[in-house]
């Protein structure tokens, strides 16, 4: 095995989204950069490669397939379409740093042997990286639970497995009914697979609105997606023919077939053979990256962005954190993570779930007197748009405070939900409230106009400790 030092400015360990911005900004600054990445298949991190950008492809493709259109080939031919699609971002995400001289790429294993020191495995190659400042980017991976049978079964998958998976599965059983299981459990019914998901809970997605988690339910019920709340899985057994899921609900035990099994329980940071122990950097019980508020580690000269470092699991605050830490390296310093103010989230069922902000739940726990406008898009009239794409499922809700008309959460399940959460997540960050948001001039025909309506439409006022009476 042949060895070598290099020594670098800045060491950026994973190739995910914030790691990558920092690395090419410190770069452009004439700064000497080494990026370091496990696979030559995740060059651009987990949403290019295996999460955000696959996923809502599937979900594109998913979505035109008609119902005479042959299951089968339609998802084979759709698999490959995406795979070709993120084989594109892969390649630009590698070519993005071609003419970057100041930044050397090295695929292989990262492993700290000190605070200022690396070490990487690569093809026959150990390679030695010293750097001033080090960036902890390696993002997060599947949890698969340790239920009996389960992770030694050929007919496991994680999503990351199934999404590359050409051979449509016709049962399909996914455990967990959190953003990840509701969604694929969506897709895969609309390519065609009879999907069971299983949750612990007596709910799904247990932090959003109350009122749009039902109508989320009625929405996959219609479009046959079978959802099992408190259902525990005891066993996995295979067969020949496929998998035999046992579980127990209501006290007793039951069992459905499947050909394959989502484990869909969640993604914990990917910390595993960091060697953090030899660098001095802590982690939490969970194994997440301690973090300050700048995302500086126990080590001030060691920062963790994105998933690695605990808290939601979104692309875009991984870009955020990039933000913050080079505001750290080369501004003055007073960025950080208690500037965010509502982050919005979506969920790619079809229609997608977009929330930001407190739920009504939420709002009363805290004790705010609150206005609860809300009303179903097949009863907006303001938005044709809905009806012009032929897709009138769904609700709007808002959450405001009854005596300052501030927004304090919205929750819009419905046609191009996705997008308009932006536009509350910005009103709610500058101050906008209610009236402002509802009085406001939209383009027609659009899905945003429907907030003319909504928001005059005030269903009911909450005192505290008495919402959804």
């Amino acid at each position: 095995m042949g060895t070598e030092t290099v020594h670098a400015d800045l060491l950026v360990i994973g190739f995910g989204k914030g790691g990558k911005s920092v690395a090419a900004r410190m770069g452009r600054l004439g700064r000497r950069v080494v990026l370091v990445e496990r696979s030559d298949q995740m060059y651009g991190g987990t949403c290019p490669n295996v999460g955000c950008v696959p996923t809502k492809a599937l979900v594109h493709h998913a979505e035109m397939r008609r119902p005479d259109d042959p299951a089968r080939e339609w998802y084979a031919h759709a698999v490959e379409e995406v795979q070709a699609l993120t084989a594109k971002f892969r390649a630009g995400n590698y070519e993005s740093f071609n003419d970057l001289d100041t930044v050397t790429l090295i695929t292989g294993r990262a492993e700290f042997a000190g605070p200022h020191t690396v070490t990487v495995e690569t093809d026959g190659d150990r390679i030695t990286v010293t750097a001033d400042t080090i960036l902890i980017n390696t993002g997060a991976e599947p949890i698969v639970p340790d239920i009996p049978g389960l992770r030694a079964s050929p007919r496991t998958l994680t999503s990351a497995d199934l999404i590359r998976t050409t051979a449509l599965p016709d049962r399909l059983a996914i455990l967990g009914a959190g953003y990840l299981g509701i969604e694929f459990a969506s897709i895969y019914r609309r390519f065609g697979s009879e999907v069971t998901v299983f949750e612990t809970s007596e709910r799904i997605l247990g932090r959003e609105d109350g009122e749009a988690v039902e109508a989320v339910e009625r929405i996959l019920a219609e479009d046959g997606v079978e959802i099992l709340t408190g259902a525990r899985v005891t066993e996995v057994r295979d067969a020949a023919s496929g998998a035999t899921v046992v579980y127990e609900k209501d006290g007793r035990p039951q069992t459905i077939e499947a050909d394959a099994i989502l484990a869909a329980a969640g993604r914990a940071p990917a910390t595993r053979g960091l060697g953090l122990e030899a660098a001095g950097v802590r982690t939490t019980e969970r194994g997440a990256i301690e973090v300050d508020e700048h995302l500086r580690t126990s080590r001030p000269h060691i920062y963790a962005l994105g998933d690695v470092h605990g808290g939601p699991q979104h692309t875009y605050l991984s870009l955020d954190d990039s933000r913050i830490v080079m505001d750290q390296l080369t501004g003055e310093g007073r960025r950080s993570t208690d500037d965010r103010v509502a982050i919005p989230r979506t969920l790619f069922t079809t229609p997608p779930l977009a929330a930001v902000g407190l739920t009504e739940e939420a709002a009363r726990r805290a004790g705010r007197r609150v206005r609860i406008a809300c009303e179903r898009v097949a009863d907006i009239t303001a938005m044709p748009r809905a009806y012009i794409v032929e897709d009138t499922r769904g609700l709007m809700k808002f959450v405001v405070d009854a005596g300052t008309d501030e927004i304090l959460g919205a929750t819009l399940l419905s046609v191009d939900a996705q997008e308009m959460i932006n536009t509350v997540a910005l009103a709610m960050r500058h101050g906008v409230t209610a009236s402002e948001l509802r009085d406001a001039v939209y383009t027609h025909p659009t899905s945003t106009e429907a907030f003319n309506e909504v928001l005059a439409t005030v269903v009911r006022v909450d005192e505290p400790g008495t919402a959804g009476a």
